[in-house]
């Protein structure tokens, strides 16, 4: 039972949805991945401004380089007022005016470093303090005017795996303290991660460096160094909103997009069954019907309803064509049908002349003991162009001919049978067989307007004694099995074929035959039968299949070389016509 089959609309519909479905997902996943790319490209840029920002705050101190290097190496003995409003009141007010009343003629903030470095301990500790205090206040304000989540400034150690906090942004509300979440004081010491620690090493290197941290990322801007390890200006941004953001703005889009997809996919779908489907399914119709009917006027009616001018119009027309041509082919087959049946019985008839014609009854000569023949016959075709035969010139001379026409089929048929009859009608007694072939020759090539040819072997053998006169006219070597012995070649001297040229002459030879003497021999169709890998049975193969059945009669011999010769062609197809012919000498015995 056959499964139904799906409608081509159905099957079309699945593909827009599946389209729509995996058109929606990359615009999803492209404008997540695009409006991510672009935040960060943002927050780099923005980042970029701060840290710059902070470094100008930090280089407004002619002595920067110098506060840098006292807060590193005396951050303990420090006594530092972080996130203060800095008051009247305020320490770091106090420690201002006293540094001032000790040195009235430096402005502060535009001290030198020779003149910072020629002051006592004491001032110098004031001088760093008070700095540091300003400059925390500083970057709080940067930090909250920027909405900048996390702003430090950091000293890696020589692996990367620690960082020293210099300085730390704070918001009014946080707490400046050592926890997780606390705004670290000056001195703190953390581990990082490794995605951090690359992040240093790329912004020492590259002046700066802009990593992911989970839903955070990282920026660092390297300033300068200390005491050998870089100075690192540090940002971090809480993405989590933003990717938030993102992702309902994404998913926002694409069920937009996905709607407006559908709705053109649904009008896509009404256009195309209206214009392609429709006319389709009536051109499916039609051809279901005619396989029916075989009616290609009912077609081209039912046909003619497909109005649309486009490849719909021209395959209903090719279609109704087909029909008409269909019709007339079937017409042509049933005569050609007719007429091979014909020519089959015709063939028929011809290959049981063509058999008739050839000495089908053995033992041939039941009452002739002196010896005993046997001979086949397997056309390629229906009717082959090979032929033998054996007969009396007269009592004790008996003529034995095998031959092989150029051609197949009908053609090499009617040449095989007028070559046997002008063999026949020259095989008068006394004459020997190059005088045969002499005269077979001279009668084929005297109007051979068709242009072909026979190789023939043709011997006569004196029955009384045993001697075997013999020519062969371009023919395959016969073969000879001595009594007790095996078959081999008798490789004979070759004159032309008959059919090529007139008066031309062959030469007898003799062959002395002793009772037990098998003689074997066969058209080109034996060693040149082919299997399918293109490769020939060949006369060594004939050699060795007719010893293997020497010991048997004339018939088994040749069943025995037909069987070798089966098993190895299998299922090639036969090429040449296969005809052999054994004759054992018994003698008067």
């Amino acid at each position: 039972m056959k499964n139904k089959a799906k409608s081509i609309i159905i099957q079309v519909a699945i593909l827009f949805l599946v389209g729509t479905i995996l058109t929606g997902m990359l615009s999803y996943y492209n404008q997540r991945i695009a409006s991510t790319k672009n935040v960060k490209t943002e927050i780099e840029e923005i980042a970029s401004n701060v840290a710059r920002e902070v470094e100008m705050s930090l280089k407004e101190y002619p002595t920067y380089e110098w506060l840098m290097k006292y807060w590193y190496e005396n951050y303990e003995k420090m006594d530092i007022e972080y996130d203060s409003d800095f008051s009247a009141n305020t320490s770091t007010e106090q420690k201002y005016k006293a540094w001032k009343n000790r040195h009235p003629d430096i402005q502060f903030k535009y001290a030198t470093p020779e003149q910072v470095e020629s002051m006592e301990t004491y001032d110098q500790k004031l001088y760093a303090e008070v700095a540091y205090s300003w400059f925390i206040t500083r970057i709080n304000q940067i930090k909250q005017a920027y909405d900048v989540d996390f702003l430090f400034c950091v000293l890696p150690n020589e692996a990367f795996d620690s960082q020293f906090f210099m300085f730390s942004a704070a918001d009014p509300d946080s707490v400046r303290g050592t926890s997780y979440e606390e705004v670290y004081p000056i001195g703190i010491s953390v581990k990082v991660d490794e995605s951090q620690r690359e992040a240093m090493k790329n912004a020492t290197k590259n002046s700066s460096h802009l990593a992911d941290a989970g839903d955070y990322v990282d920026y660092y801007s390297h300033i300068g160094d200390v005491n050998g390890r870089p100075v690192l200006i540090g940002l971090t941004y809480d993405l989590t909103y933003v990717v938030d953001t993102i992702n309902k703005q994404a998913r926002h889009n694409t069920m937009l997009a996905v709607a407006y997809q559908t709705i053109l996919s649904l009008i896509c779908l009404g256009i195309i069954y209206g214009f392609v489907l429709r006319p389709l399914k009536n051109i499916q119709e039609s051809i279901r019907k005619y396989k029916t009917d075989k009616d290609s006027e009912a077609v081209e009616e039912s046909l003619s309803q497909v109005r649309i001018e486009n490849e719909m119009k021209d395959l209903s027309n090719d279609v109704v064509d087909l029909a008409k041509e269909m019709d007339a082919y079937t017409l042509e087959i049933q005569e050609i049908t007719k007429e091979r049946e014909r020519i089959g019985v015709e063939l028929d008839l011809g290959a049981r002349i063509q058999a008739s014609m050839l000495p089908n009854l053995f033992p041939p000569f039941p009452e002739r003991k002196e010896f005993d023949i046997y001979a086949s016959m397997d056309p390629a075709k229906e009717v082959g162009g090979d032929f033998y035969d054996f007969f009396f010139t007269d009592d004790d001379h008996l003529c034995i001919a095998i031959a092989d026409v150029s051609g197949k089929g009908i053609p090499g048929a009617l040449f095989m049978m007028a070559s046997k009859i002008l063999m026949e009608n020259s095989s008068a007694p006394g004459k020997s067989p190059a005088e045969v072939l002499t005269d077979v020759n001279n009668a084929i090539s005297k109007n051979n307007q068709a242009e072909m040819f026979v190789t023939m072997w043709l011997g006569i053998l004196e029955v009384s004694t045993g001697k075997l006169v013999a020519a062969n006219a371009g023919h395959e070597y016969p073969t000879i099995m001595r009594a007790g012995g095996t078959f081999e070649l008798i490789k004979d001297k070759h004159g032309f074929v008959l059919g090529g040229m007139e008066d031309l002459k062959y030469t007898d030879y003799e062959i002395n035959l002793n009772p037990g003497d098998k003689i074997f021999v066969y058209t080109d169709g034996v060693p040149e039968a082919t299997n399918i890998d293109e490769e020939l049975f060949g006369t060594d193969r004939m050699i060795v299949a007719l010893n293997k059945y020497r010991e048997s009669s004339t018939k088994d011999i040749l069943m025995g070389v037909k069987k070798e010769v089966d098993l190895f062609v299998e299922s090639a197809e036969q090429f040449d016509d296969l005809t052999m012919m054994c004759m054992e000498y018994i003698g008067h015995n």
